[in-house]
């Protein structure tokens, strides 16, 4: 076993049918090792239809409290109710900050539809992330853990990235009672390289030079060029140069060059 390990995670699944197609292939490939679906997104079904056909896949829920593209935008399960799950438009709101105002018990309640949709849709779910971490914040980071447990489901952590936001203090309870029960912690994140419009390879390779050792997670955000993405997301060329730069097979190349071993969700819940 390698000292470096990392999930390659595929975020946004149902977000787009280019999201959906990209994972279809990556993971044929074996490029990529989890994923996780946005339920209230108009693109779940598709994937939800694909992931009971295979049920091999590792599919987590990406609890979803924001709606941050302009063209393109989804709303809760529970309805538009002045809970402050909403924004003045009806649908989530765009911003972590805006969403960390709602009604916790609003939050629960639609956190957990979104949960239900997906176990009844059929998909094996093997794990629970949050959309924009969200539920890394101190006034949700509770409901977070509370629906792992009342799933029966590993929450994903990360301490870095908990460090990037100053809450590893105020949060060091959770990581706690996560390893008493044996849940896994990430040491560290890595993800696409928003805020680059067309990244390159070197971009790439300081993204996977940031994986340590220990157990890290990798939020990608693959996209296939050429379909519905590109009509609303205003990052889809970073998401797209994620697909690109993974499919071509220079993501595994770069990894293989650094030691890291790709592992997945469900491996590690087993392990």
């Amino acid at each position: 076993m390698s000292a470096k390990r990392l999930v390659v995670h595929h975020d946004d699944l149902g977000g787009s049918h280019a999201a959906n197609i990209a994972f279809v292939e990556l993971w044929d490939k074996g490029m990529v090792s989890a994923g996780s679906v946005m339920v209230p997104c108009p693109w779940f079904p598709e994937i939800a239809a694909m992931a009971r056909a295979h049920q091999d896949w590792d599919i987590g829920v990406h609890l979803t409290l924001t709606s941050e593209f302009d063209a393109m935008r989804w709303r809760p399960l529970t309805g538009v109710s002045g809970n402050g799950l909403t924004d003045a438009e009806g649908y989530f709101p765009r911003t972590v900050e805006a969403s960390c105002r709602a009604d916790p018990e609003a939050v629960h309640a639609e956190l957990r539809a979104q949960v239900r949709a997906a176990l009844d849709a059929g998909i094996g779910v093997s794990h629970l992330d949050t959309h924009m971490m969200v539920l890394y914040q101190p006034e949700l980071v509770g409901i977070y853990e509370e629906l792992g447990s009342e799933f029966g489901l590993p929450i994903v952590v990360s301490r870095d990235a908990l460090a990037r936001r100053g809450l590893t203090e105020e949060l060091k309870p959770l990581l706690a009672r996560l390893e008493q029960a044996r849940i896994a912690v990430f040491d560290t994140f890595v993800a696409t390289p928003f805020g680059i419009d067309m990244p390159t390879i070197a971009d790439y390779q300081r993204v996977l030079d940031g994986v340590g050792e220990g157990l890290s997670y990798g939020a990608f955000h693959f996209a296939m060029p050429d379909h519905d993405i590109e009509g609303f997301a205003t990052d889809s060329a970073t998401r797209i140069a994620d697909y690109r730069v993974f499919a071509s097979g220079f993501g595994r190349r770069m990894m293989d060059e650094r030691g890291i071993e790709m592992v997945g969700v469900r491996q590690l819940t087993r392990a």
